[in-house]
């Protein structure tokens, strides 16, 4: 039994059920778990009510359990803006503070962001909570007036901005102070150690010169030092764990009171204000610069917003115009845009014709010809010609603001090595303060024997020269503070919690500047391991655009009929041994038209551009994968595949002769017959051809050069795909062909089965659930329909290159985590033992420290340079 004094209740409203059984289903699915004590639902209402403890069973656990039920449960997202965030701890302190709000799904916090992207029930909790949730941890959430905001929120973004610009002028606000006050205890630092001290007098203006130190780094000390002393305070006593603040409060302080003790005769030793109040502008100058770096990494994303028009020119049924805030255009609305304007929102044009520029959603530079009837993309640049756009999607849910929704989405979701560097920071300043300890400790009991191990070393020499026992000029406590406070500071958890963040950040940007979407740093992670790309035929590696091409009439004597060929309007019904070509298009035509197949449009329309009357069949039924049966003037027609043909009892293979060469031709033939009183016969064959896409070929050869297999999977039949997967390159023996659309799906794992990590590529609808399964779902000329959700990457553009485009950003991000990674671990490794040595002067080892997190994020946005025409260059040198 779960205890009710800990048992919490839940509302769920559940999607995706159709009956009294499948409440049931759900029912039994939550109370499997164990800490669910109740779980009641009502299909009625669709909704469901669950008893559970939270300390054994989440409440993302519960949403699990549904889904692999195969049902849905409703929930919304919000980003919130976190602006005191220090170090991957404070991300891990708040991701558990929000996991632990009630009503919370789930919380993704990202330090290189300073974002939080949470997951939760509608009604169980708000904005308001979360951000109380944030709050009591001890860190300060940007709080919207405007509520929870959906990607599409303007003020989200601008007070994240202003929040972000605050933080930034605060930090060099503190740094110029910091600097201010500390120049000249820069300058008595130099005269100590490159001078050896005794230039500067012992007293000023009758004042010993020890007080004048302490004047001008005790306001150092209590300024900047106060929010790490806070932080301090937060992460140890209220979270119940140390973070970076923990460390460089930790070091500067035993600078600063040390020196505090000796200058008041409490103890024998030297000063080091100069170092106390150093360390701290040091730390201060690499948040200030860490700040903008952070800024700059998300500023491509920002200012892809920033591209969004302000107004749209609306047509009213009167024929009048009227120029209207974005925000107060509505679907269906008719817009005006002139040359050189943007277009306001996503639509289809209604009239005109013009070029467009969009750049700046596909990456691509070259401006697209569109026509009536041709969908357009908001906020992209109309080039030249007058055109009237019908919005089709307005706010939110336009390409742009998915866009970015699906880019930040994926900041949040990091690929699975950040658990390396999350397992790490998780016990890394434990780690530290207990390493400083122990080295302070060890020099302190043991100064003689370790300072003659060092100079063994081959190093430089011992700070101070060492502990005056063994040679040097500093007392042995005095020496054990140094290696204390150096071995403190020189550790750097904020490199390593920057690490991946910073590069994954740049490249899911960099995938949306060139028009490929991750769905998160997970896919951008996977894509690189794909060992075999499995390309969908028609649409993806062809325009999907299909034309007739071929009408071919039988006889009564099962022969093909003379001058069989394209029909014309000009063909009779004079001979009585078999009908016309146009009267055998005149059927098809007539029978397909009621289908929205590709294949039967190209009929209809070939139908039509040849002067042929298509009208509607008195009855239609679609056969999935086979063809279509209708009937037409009183006799059922049938038009499809030789299966069709035999289960209704006729004989194909007076055709055989005629598939086999249109199909080696690569084109897509369907033989059309009649029953009429059960009789059924062969009337004739109709083809259609679809082209290839002229980059296919390229795009094929590219990802070859790159070692991997590539395949087809196509419905079509054997011959057709064979010839196209000719034309562009690939093994006839990679060919899979006649696979129905639902079988799509048992192909792809049938070929992931053999050992294969597959990327699965199509049109994101009709393959939908072979893109699920693959090991990668890539979706490719998706146009404005940007999240589709069985696709782990969509391509906005139509282009099979960019699948190479895909696999080069994936491989690149990776690199450069790993150069992060490298460089954050190597630093550490290397420095951490040189203080413990005591090789490193604290105010030394506080810029070492400063310089590491702010080169990883330099490393990170070098990143944003790189175009993925071409591999990482680097690539080589990380494998």
């Amino acid at each position: 039994m779960v205890s009710t004094m800990s048992t919490r209740t839940i509302h769920l409203d559940v999607t995706g059920m159709s009956c009294a059984n499948c409440s049931a289903t759900v029912g039994d699915a939550l109370e499997a778990l164990d800490g669910v004590s109740e779980a009641t639902i009502n299909f009625a209402t669709d909704e469901g009510t669950v008893e559970y403890d939270p300390d054994e069973v989440s409440l993302g656990d519960l949403v699990a359990a549904i889904e692999d039920a195969g049902y849905g449960v409703v929930t919304e997202s919000v980003t919130i803006a976190i602006t005191d965030m220090t170090c991957a701890n404070c991300a891990d302190t708040n991701e558990t503070a929000l996991e632990n709000t009630p009503g919370v799904v789930d919380a993704e916090v990202n330090y290189a962001t300073d974002e939080a992207q949470v997951t939760y029930v509608p009604g169980a909790t708000s904005a308001d909570a979360l951000y109380d949730a944030i709050e009591d941890a001890g860190y300060s959430p940007v709080r919207e007036e405007s509520g929870q905001e959906g990607a599409g929120d303007e003020a989200a973004p601008d007070a994240r901005d202003a929040a972000r610009e605050a933080e930034i002028r605060r930090q060099r606000r503190l740094t110029i102070l910091g600097a201010a006050l500390s120049a000249p205890l820069l300058f008595f630092l130099v005269e100590k150690l490159l001078l050896g001290g005794g230039v500067l007098p012992d007293r000023v203006v009758g004042v010993e010169f020890g007080w004048v130190e302490f004047l001008l780094a005790t306001p150092v000390q209590a300024i900047l030092g106060w929010p790490f002393y806070k932080n301090s305070y937060k992460a140890v006593v209220k979270n119940g764990r140390a973070n970076m603040d923990v460390l460089i409060a930790l070091g500067s302080t035993t600078a600063y009171v040390y020196s505090v003790a000796v200058l008041l005769g409490l103890i024998a030793g030297g000063l080091y204000f100069d170092t106390a109040a150093l360390i701290l502008v040091f730390i201060t100058l690499g948040n200030y610069l860490e700040a903008r770096s952070k800024g700059q990494a998300g500023e491509a994303l920002r200012k892809l917003l920033e591209m969004e028009a302000e107004t749209a020119t609306v047509v009213r049924e009167d024929g009048s115009e009227e120029e209207v805030p974005l925000e107060d255009v509505e679907v269906g609305d008719r817009m005006k845009i002139r040359p050189g304007e943007k277009i306001p929102t996503d639509g289809v044009v209604v009239s005109g014709q013009s070029a467009v520029d969009e750049s700046m959603v596909t990456g691509e530079s070259v401006p697209v010809e569109k026509g009536e009837g041709d969908e357009v993309v908001g906020s992209t640049i109309n080039e030249n010609g007058v055109l009237v756009v019908e919005a089709t999607k307005v706010g939110e849910d336009t390409a742009l603001q998915q866009i970015v929704r699906t880019v930040k989405e994926a900041q949040s979701r990091q690929p699975d090595i950040q658990n390396l560097a999350d397992r790490i920071s998780a016990y890394f300043v434990p780690a530290v303060i207990a390493n400083a300890l122990l080295w302070g400790t060890v020099w302190y009991l043991f100064p003689t024997t370790l300072a003659g191990v060092v100079e063994w070393l081959p190093l430089w020499g011992l700070v101070a020269g060492g502990p005056a026992v063994a040679g040097g000029t500093v007392s042995v406590f005095e020496f054990a503070i140094i290696v204390f406070a150096s071995a403190v500071l020189i550790a750097c958890p904020c490199a390593l919690g920057l690490a991946t963040p910073a590069a994954t950040m740049v490249g899911t940007t960099l995938g949306a500047q060139n028009g490929v979407l991750f769905k998160g740093g997970d896919v951008l992670e996977r894509a690189k391991d794909v060992d075999t790309v499995v390309f969908d035929k028609t649409g993806t590696l062809t325009e999907g655009e299909m034309e007739l091409t071929d009408v071919v009439v039988f006889g009564r004597d099962g022969a093909p009929a003379p001058d069989g060929g394209v029909a014309t309007e000009r063909d009779t019904l004079a001979a009585p041994d078999h009908p016309t070509e146009a009267e055998v298009l005149r059927l098809a035509a007539t029978a397909e038209h009621g289908s929205e197949h590709p294949l039967a449009r190209a009929i209809v329309e070939g139908a039509n551009a040849r002067g042929i009357e298509v009208g509607d069949p008195e009855d239609f039924e679609n056969v999935p994968g086979h063809g279509v049966r209708a009937t037409v003037d009183g006799m059922e027609v049938l038009v499809g595949n030789r299966k069709l043909l035999r289960d209704a009892g006729i004989d194909p293979s007076p055709a055989r002769e005629t598939m086999e060469r249109l199909e080696s031709e690569g084109k897509t033939a369907m033989l059309v017959a009649g029953v009429v009183d059960g009789a059924g016969e062969l009337l004739g064959v109709v083809a259609d051809a679809d082209t290839v896409k002229q980059s296919a070929k390229d795009a094929v050869s590219q990802l070859q050069a790159r070692g991997l297999d590539v395949m087809m999977l196509t419905g079509d039949n054997e011959r057709t795909a064979r010839a196209v997967a000719e034309q562009v390159g690939i093994d006839p023996e990679n060919v899979r062909a006649e696979v129905l659309p639902e079988d799509k799906s048992d192909a792809v794992e049938a070929i992931q089965d053999e050992g294969r990590q597959a990327m699965m590529v199509g049109d994101g609808v009709n393959d939908a659930p072979a893109l699920a399964v693959a090991y990668v779902g890539c979706a490719i000329g998706s146009g404005t329909d940007v999240a589709i959700e069985a696709a782990d990457v969509t391509l906005m553009r139509n282009d099979p290159l960019d699948v190479v485009k895909a696999i080069r950003i994936s491989d690149a991000t990776l690199a450069k985590i790993k150069q992060n990674l490298v460089w954050a671990l190597g630093y550490n490794t290397a420095m951490i033992p040189l203080a413990s040595l005591g090789l490193l002067q604290p105010v030394l080892a506080a810029g070492a420290m400063a310089f590491s997190s702010v080169s990883v994020l330099a490393n990170s946005l070098l990143f944003r340079r790189y175009t993925p025409d071409h591999d990482y260059e680097l690539l080589g040198r990380l494998r």
